[in-house]
């Protein structure tokens, strides 16, 4: 049975590849937003994670008249009242970069102690059908704590500074396959990914 092509709507290179490791397995045919060179870039001015994440799918499914999948992922810090939250790539402001974004939320965390510093990933995780309705959603977490020094040089926004406390090790020191077990993007596919094959094979048959 042949399972309808796959469009990751992400052009963060680093982000695909994860997301393709994760859907590897099922044999569903994935291409990046990057191959389509008259893709717009959507404009994420939703009010959260789950509303980016949709305007990201629908609008880019409309476009090329295929299934797409979109992802808004992002970081909430407990001492910052849940900042930066769905502005976590443009945290420092335009032409934000990993390193600007790090620097500003250190700022921002300065002389905040450890057991102040409780933090969460969140993913969302949409899916949208060629007509630009959404057929999937979900949404999953990792809790963690901001470290004072960026540790490991895997991953990237903010991983290097994330620590999981019970492998005390922050996402920039554990390895792929272990994050891939441990992510909230991996925490979210782990949902997604049960529900995105058994509506495809019933869209195929």
């Amino acid at each position: 049975m042949k399972l309808p092509q796959l469009i990751l709507s992400s052009r963060n290179r680093k982000k695909s590849g994860e997301i393709q490791d994760l859907l590897a397995p099922f044999e569903i045919q994935v291409r990046s937003v990057a191959e389509f060179p008259n893709c717009p870039e959507v404009v994420e001015d939703g009010d959260s994670f789950a509303a980016n994440a949709a305007l990201k799918a629908t609008q880019i499914a409309k476009l090329l008249q295929q299934w797409v999948l979109a992802e808004d992922s992002g970081i909430k810090i407990d001492a910052l009242g849940g900042r930066p939250g769905i502005h976590s790539a443009r945290y420092s402001g335009e032409g934000a970069t990993d390193e600007r974004n790090n620097e500003k939320m250190l700022e921002e965390l300065a002389g905040v102690p450890d057991d102040k510093r409780g933090a969460q990933y969140v993913c969302h995780v949409c899916l949208s059908d060629p007509n630009g309705q959404v057929r999937l959603a979900v949404e999953a977490t990792c809790r963690g704590r901001i470290t004072h020094q960026p540790r490991g040089s895997n991953g990237f926004g903010y991983d290097p500074y994330f620590l999981i406390p019970e492998h005390h090790r922050t996402f920039g020191e554990l390895s792929p396959a272990v994050k891939q077990r441990l992510s909230h993007r991996a925490r979210a596919f782990e949902r997604f990914i049960p529900q995105l094959v058994s509506l495809f094979q019933a869209e195929s048959s």
